[in-house]
């Protein structure tokens, strides 16, 4: 059998946490002019871009609605332009007695109605050429959207029930809604690292889904609650997480592990650990070579190693190999592998991979 010390070295603290997925934006593409639908311009499911026409609604009944306020705008123009002239001819004759000053008065009135006739037609105009535009729905951003609602020859947008269209989801980024209690708040708050904290900084986040090994997905933390829910006691947190294959979807389960403070700790080949109905415990061979049952609280694993919180304190000598050849009382030979006891940290360069 192979004994070996443990080792010491600065890990990461982290918080084993739940959440799920959500998309960054979400919209109904509604009809917002009634009228036939003409033709789809997308497969239901795929991604689209930012400003790619969806859905053509027939255009034949706005266009003229758009004609005819174009034309109502030109007649009401010279209206007021004749208005205008008659106003100003009016007026040079009055000093001349050739013209009273109702004659100036009725001119200058219907100076005014025509000018006010006009900024309505104009606002007709505006509000033809508006709905003319609404004929044609575009995505409001890149995303991927859902099954059509309509097809082409239905009537949509006169009633509610036929208003929708389809929805728009944007997946890249996504959220990752989760939350923490009181009590981890305080060790997120002790390391001044929440959004809205003065002087903080982007907190790294990772994220496992389900069927996943590790925490292969990183993130940033960018919003926390303003307050605690009062029935849970809980502080909402969102990370954000670059999804650019498009294979997190929204309202999946998420594991979460958000890192906290670096310390120094004992670490010990995963393999060396075993539990029993007692919980986890770890065997030694002693200076007599007499092997001993230890009973150890556990941490994370980090790469092949695990943090051992308590019941090592890095002079044993552990059975990493051949514990199966070795029961608690026996007398044994050991291979030791060269290795000094747990007295000096070693650092590590990188952030180490971690596994729950």
């Amino acid at each position: 059998m192979t004994v070996s010390h443990p080792v010491k070295r600065e890990v990461t603290d982290y918080l084993e946490l739940t959440g799920n997925t959500q998309a960054v934006n979400s919209v109904q593409l509604v009809a917002r002019v009634p009228g036939y639908l003409e033709k789809v311009f997308f497969r239901d499911g795929q991604m689209v871009n930012n400003g790619q026409p969806l859905f053509q609604i027939q255009r034949n009944t706005y266009e003229a609605s758009l004609r005819q306020a174009e034309g109502q705008v030109m007649a009401l123009r010279s209206q007021l332009e004749y208005a205008e002239g008659q106003l100003i001819r009016y007026s040079n004759l009055l000093p001349h007695k050739a013209a009273t000053q109702t004659d100036v008065d009725n001119w200058r009135y219907q100076r005014d109605s025509a000018r006010a006739n006009l900024k309505a037609a104009e606002a007709n105009r505006d509000l033809a050429r508006l709905n003319l535009g609404y004929t044609l729905v575009s995505a409001p951003f890149s995303g991927r959207i859902d099954r059509r609602q309509q097809d082409p020859g239905n009537l949509v947008g006169s009633e509610t029930n036929n208003s929708v269209l389809a929805q728009l989801i944007q997946i890249n980024p996504i959220y990752v809604y989760f939350t923490v209690s009181d009590l981890d708040l305080a060790r997120l708050l002790k390391s001044n690292s929440l959004p809205g904290v003065a002087k903080t900084e982007k907190r790294p986040v990772f994220i496992a889904l389900a069927q996943e090994e590790g925490y292969s997905h990183k993130g940033y933390v960018d919003f926390a609650a303003t307050s605690l829910t009062p029935t849970t006691g809980t502080l909402l947190l969102r990370g954000v997480f670059r999804n650019p294959s498009g294979r997190i979807l929204p309202g999946l389960y998420a594991k979460v592990r958000l890192p906290l403070e670096r310390r120094v700790a004992l670490l010990i080949p995963d393999t060396a650990v075993r539990s029993d109905q007692q919980g986890s415990y770890v065997l030694t061979v002693n200076g007599k070579n007499t092997v001993e049952r230890r009973a150890v609280k556990v941490g994370h694993q980090e790469d092949s190693l695990r943090v051992i919180e308590q019941g090592l304190d890095g002079n044993e000598w552990v059975i990493v190999k051949g514990q199966l050849k070795a029961p608690s009382g026996s007398r044994v030979t050991p291979v030791r592998e060269d290795a000094e006891p747990a007295s000096t940290p070693s650092r590590t360069t990188a952030e180490p991979k971690v596994k729950p």
